[in-house]
């Protein structure tokens, strides 16, 4: 048998019965190496080589995490959400519900998409700002599925298009860098161009999903319960100087593009302009690190899981039998890629773990067939991406659930698993088989 098809199915069995990504990475590298012909030391060793490829964007996610958790410490979240409840409540009067409802959905965009990229904290805001809004939310009638749909594309879209913050750690740190390690040559490669078509796809998703819950749903109106979480004390001068700070953490994180360099920046700035007191750092920066250890101990068993496929040695003849199965037909291989790329990711539930899994598998299997660079990358880029939007285990999907059921009127695979998938996956798979044909 097979090594790497044996270890990717036993990865993807055990994903579907909920046992822990990590470890069953773990269980999954070993036992693939031992088919593949690797002795139980080697295999150790082949894993253990692989982790290091991991470090530095594990890294880059603890300081994001704590760098969330500090801006979160400044009130600059809560006024955000505070400016939104009193820019749609002084409408009410005066707009239509449907312009209003238009100006909160564009809103919630936004902020989504700036929390990949000018404001780097990925799925922290939804649980600050949205719980507040969702009385205001059932007073419209608004249907939360199109919530979910929006916050979704948000949190995906701009880190598989845009090479800047999440999205500097996908496209560059992971995608190109694992293209390298297999083998292809990524001189002059231009992210934006190759990932530009199944964007364009993801847009597709978003404007028929807004369509789809277009219509009024009701929900009854439920007090929240308090959590943990302490509101900070908001003032014109730390609303200033915070948004000083996120301005000169964006300026670092484009002129050196280190995430890490970036986060730290932000980090010391909180501190020095007194935002964050010294004697709050320590808890600060642990539980930022506690919130996205678990996105970086996946990414570092991922890259030893794909290490340990690529010493099997079992990689040439799967690319080999694979291109005696479908064929001589660029179309028909780009379409099975996505494909496999969709259940691997919705197994594992992050896109980011799933790259450098595949590209040991995709990138021999692109050269065989002929594709271009650009085409290479919008295939990987794509395959990592679809199921991110639809994987129960996703950030994407999670993070919107948390903020949308803080009510328990949000049920989170029927109204955020399955509209995001749906919505976003199928259309990834169309434009993403375009994207590798036409590049």
């Amino acid at each position: 048998m097979n090594a790497v098809l044996f270890a990717v199915f036993l990865l993807f069995i055990l994903a579907i019965f909920r046992v822990h990504i990590v470890l069953a990475m773990v269980i999954s590298a070993f036992a693939g190496g031992l088919v593949g012909g690797l002795d139980l030391t080697a295999t150790t060793k082949a894993f253990s080589g692989g982790l290091g490829d991991g470090a530095e964007i594990a890294l880059s996610y603890a300081l994001l995490g704590a760098f969330a958790v500090a801006l979160s410490k400044t009130g600059l979240p809560d006024a955000l959400a505070h400016a939104l409840i009193q820019r749609s409540r002084g409408n009410a009067s005066a707009s239509s519900v449907k312009k209003l409802k238009g100006f909160i959905l564009f809103a919630i965009l936004l902020l989504a998409i700036s929390s990949q990229n000018v404001l780097p904290i990925h799925i922290a805001f939804i649980p600050i700002i949205i719980p507040p809004l969702l009385g205001l939310f059932n007073q419209l009638k608004m249907d939360r599925r199109r919530i979910a749909i929006i916050m979704t594309f948000g949190l995906v879209t701009p880190y598989m298009f845009l090479p800047v913050g999440f999205g500097d750690i996908y496209l560059n740190q992971i995608l190109l860098k694992n293209l390298k390690a297999n083998g292809l040559d990524t001189a002059g490669a231009s992210v934006i161009e190759a990932m530009a078509i199944p964007a364009l796809g993801m847009v597709v998703g978003l404007l028929i999903g807004l369509y789809s819950y277009r219509k009024e749903r009701t929900y009854e109106m439920r007090d929240i319960a308090p959590d943990d979480y302490e509101i900070p004390v908001i003032t014109k001068t730390k609303l200033a100087l915070s948004g000083i700070v996120v301005i000169a953490t964006l300026i670092v994180q484009l002129q050196t593009g280190s995430m890490i360099l970036a986060a730290t920046t932000g980090l010391i700035l909180f501190l020095l302009l007194r935002l964050v007191r010294f004697s709050e750092a320590d808890d600060v920066i642990t539980r930022g690190m506690r919130m996205m250890s678990f996105i970086g101990f996946v990414m570092i068993s991922a890259n030893g899981f794909s290490n340990v496929l690529r010493k099997t040695g079992d990689i040439e003849p799967l690319v080999e039998n694979s291109k005696a199965l479908m064929g001589d037909s660029q179309l028909v291989a780009a379409f099975v890629m996505l494909l496999i790329g969709l259940l691997v990711t919705m197994g594992i539930g992050s896109s980011f773990s799933t790259v450098p899994i595949i590209a040991a598998i995709f990138v021999p299997l692109c050269i065989q067939y002929g594709f271009s660079l650009e085409a290479t990358i919008a295939i990987i880029g794509t395959s990592g991406a679809l199921g991110d939007a639809g994987s129960p285990a996703s950030d994407s999907t999670l993070g919107p659930t948390s903020g949308l059921n803080a009510d328990g009127q949000h049920d989170h695979m029927r109204e955020t698993v399955i509209p995001t998938f749906l919505h976003y996956n199928i259309p990834l798979l169309i434009f993403g088989t375009i994207a590798a044909v036409v590049l």
